[in-house]
């Protein structure tokens, strides 16, 4: 930056959203019904979002965690981070994903 400007080098922005949930891409492929997961987790986390001002939360593949569960998804989100938490998710039923969702938000 020039030595004249007057703005800081550094801004914090408010977001527009919640912090995104990052799935792990690896694990959800080895899921017989990892396409169902993600949509169903998809879905929960805009309906959580229904009436508040900001928009849903991203849904994002990520690489591996390292972790590396069976039959289980590597799923996390900042409030998660924040508690020093990952959250598994073992099955795409209706009640995982409302516990899931619940915890990552």
């Amino acid at each position: 930056m020039n030595a004249m400007s007057k703005r800081p080098s550094l801004r914090a922005l408010e977001l527009r959203r919640p912090g995104p949930v990052l799935v792990c891409r690896k694990c959800l492929g080895r899921m017989a019904d990892g396409g169902k997961l993600r949509r169903r987790l998809k879905a929960s986390l805009k309906e959580r979002s229904g009436g508040q001002k900001k928009k849903r939360a991203r849904l994002i593949l990520t690489n591996c965690f390292g972790i590396c569960p069976k039959d289980a998804v590597v799923t996390a989100s900042p409030a998660t981070f924040a508690r020093g938490e990952l959250i598994l998710v073992q099955d795409s039923s209706g009640e995982a994903i409302e516990k899931a969702a619940e915890a990552l938000t």
